[in-house]
């Protein structure tokens, strides 16, 4: 307890090395290792070796909210990337005399894998 004004010694750590904080900034922005599908606040702390609040302190400091991003599943199919290529191709540089549709059959799904099992069928339900 403190009196006649006086105060308790401070407890803030020493500044962190600017290197320190460029990689706290640059992690969320890379793949995350093993197979985590994105970095967490406790991720970036263990592989950067410094607390949690200090990563948090450094994302609040530069408002970088990476858990706050839209993401979506990898896919883990190993052609993934020329697929994409080939789809984004079409729509960049047509064929010539030739339309281009698009037509998603399950709207607001993912094309991917599901993480859970579909659920047990009814006798007349088509599976999903």
């Amino acid at each position: 307890m403190a009196c006649c004004g006086t105060r308790r010694a401070s407890r803030a750590s020493p500044p962190l090395p600017l290197e320190t904080i460029a990689r706290v900034l640059a992690l969320p922005c890379s793949n995350p290792p093993g197979s985590i599908t994105h970095w967490t606040g406790r991720a970036v702390a263990k592989a950067v070796g410094i607390s949690l609040r200090a990563v948090q302190r450094i994302w609040d400091a530069h408002r970088l909210q990476p858990h706050r991003l839209r993401t979506f599943k990898k896919s883990k199919d190993p052609a993934f990337s020329e697929k994409v290529e080939d789809v984004v191709g079409l729509y960049m540089e047509p064929p010539c005399h030739a339309v281009v549709v698009s037509i998603d059959k399950k709207s607001q799904i993912q094309a991917l894998d599901r993480t859970q099992p579909g659920l047990p069928l009814k006798l007349e339900q088509i599976p999903t």
